[in-house]
């Protein structure tokens, strides 16, 4: 079952919209006439997008529970029902990790994994009600294939696509898509930046880009990308596309276990 979604005075919500893909993300929305009310814990940057695109800013730090409790009511109360949701926020903990600091990786589950499935639970509640909804999860080929120094990131990710995959599985009668967004290495983001501090991740970075296996891409088609799949409900979106196999091989078993479903509601 599909419905016709259009884009065009539609609410969407960008969660890490203060810089990086978040930022894009909102920028590409708004471009093609969305309404955009972008969350992130960073005063300044946040209301200085909400002022060039004329969105709602909300602050919050997704890792606490206090933060997130009602965030959709919230975001709804001026911008109306929200029709896309693109939970982009995330934290890359990075290092051995003997030399992780547990605060750290509790935050980085609250925000990565806890924070996703959340709003996923307060936003879909309406979608259905109202026949039509859009949701992206954004992650990473750190959860796909296993990096050292990365282990708690690409854990993080991992269960974000494995909750993701059992969610759309969920809602697959419905008129609501969720879309697994599954990134390489994009240019010109602090999270990318921050990986480089691992002498093992900016190895592998300086080798993928010498042999040209994973090129990086930028930001502007990372977004033009998610929106796109986004929007016409794609069940996945890899970039860069050369991996995507990556992604299929994860998607394996449950595509197999699929058949078990056929006429189970």
């Amino acid at each position: 079952m599909t419905d016709a979604f259009t884009l065009r005075g539609a609410h969407a919500i960008v969660t890490g919209a203060s810089r990086g893909i978040g930022r894009q993300l909102a920028r590409e929305l708004a471009g093609r006439g969305a309404r955009v009310t972008l969350i992130a814990r960073s005063s300044p940057a946040l209301h200085q997008l909400g002022g060039e695109l004329g969105g709602q800013a909300l602050l919050a730090d997704l890792s606490r529970a206090d933060h997130l409790a009602g965030l959709i009511a919230r975001a709804e109360v001026d911008g109306g029902p929200v029709d896309l949701l693109f939970n982009n926020a995330a934290l890359a903990v990075v290092g051995p990790l003997v030399d992780c600091d547990p605060g750290d990786i509790g935050q980085s589950f609250a925000l990565n994994c806890v924070a996703p499935v959340e709003l996923c639970r307060q936003v879909l509640p309406g979608m259905l009600a109202r026949g039509s909804g859009r949701i992206a999860n954004i992650s990473s080929l750190a959860g796909v294939t296993a990096f050292p120094t990365l282990s708690v990131y690409g854990a993080t990710k991992a269960a974000l696509v494995q909750f993701s995959a059992a969610l759309q599985r969920e809602i697959r009668r419905t008129p609501v898509r969720l879309t697994i967004v599954q990134l390489g290495e994009v240019a010109g983001t602090d999270m990318m930046e921050q990986a480089r501090q691992s002498p093992t991740i900016a190895a592998v970075s300086r080798r993928l880009a010498r042999t040209r296996a994973l090129p990086a891409v930028s930001l502007e088609m990372v977004a033009r990308k998610i929106v796109d799949a986004t929007v016409a409900g794609r069940r996945d979106q890899v970039i860069p596309a050369r991996v995507a196999p990556f992604h299929k091989i994860r998607e394996f078993p449950s595509r197999m276990n699929d058949a078990i479903l056929v006429g189970i509601d």
